[in-house]
């Protein structure tokens, strides 16, 4: 099966939120090929598949501080309203589990194709983050042990200025 969607799409969609890594509805809709409105009417019909730790409403500040990232109303010029500067719906973040819900929800085939996509990219994000731990905790330790290897070439150091031994007068015949 062909991917018809990327890992780099799927990743420049996942956002962190509250402390989670979440995707937007209005994105994850793109990604199904439906409208937003639709998945969030799918997702209200089945609102007992989303307790709060599986999705959330993001507050206003939360979408007035990240607007460049997410939805905003059509061009309402018309009514004296400029695009952008409004958003009629809060966004709704999905965290992975609610991603993993939404497949029983939304059945079409691209569905399912994405949500595989979705997990995968979920997967290998986790595994660079564990990677990055891994590697920060190596170096971490590499400067410890060198810490200490200098401290005792500085302390030496420090012991020589500090020293308290009067200058050597010097032996000779002075002219």
């Amino acid at each position: 099966m062909n991917e018809m969607v990327s890992y780099e799409q799927i990743e420049g969609k996942i956002y962190f939120i509250r402390g989670k890594k979440v995707m937007l509805d209005r994105d994850l809709a793109v990604l199904y090929g439906v409208e937003t409105k639709v998945l969030n009417q799918a997702v209200k019909r089945n609102i007992e598949r989303f307790p709060d730790d599986f999705m959330f409403i993001l507050n206003e500040v939360e979408a007035k501080c990240s607007r460049s990232q997410f939805v905003t109303l059509n061009d309402r010029s018309e009514k004296g309203v400029k695009r952008g500067s409004n958003i009629k719906y809060l966004p709704i973040a999905f965290t992975e589990q609610g991603v993993a819900m939404l497949s029983g929800v939304l059945k079409s085939p691209r569905a399912i194709a994405v949500n595989i996509q979705i997990f995968r990219t979920f997967t290998k994000l986790r595994e660079i983050i564990q990677e990055n731990d891994h590697l920060q905790r190596k170096l971490e330790l590499l400067e410890k042990d060198y810490d200490e290897k200098f401290k005792i070439v500085f302390d030496a150091i420090h012991r020589s200025l500090d020293s308290d031994e009067k200058p050597v007068t010097e032996i000779g015949f002075k002219s």
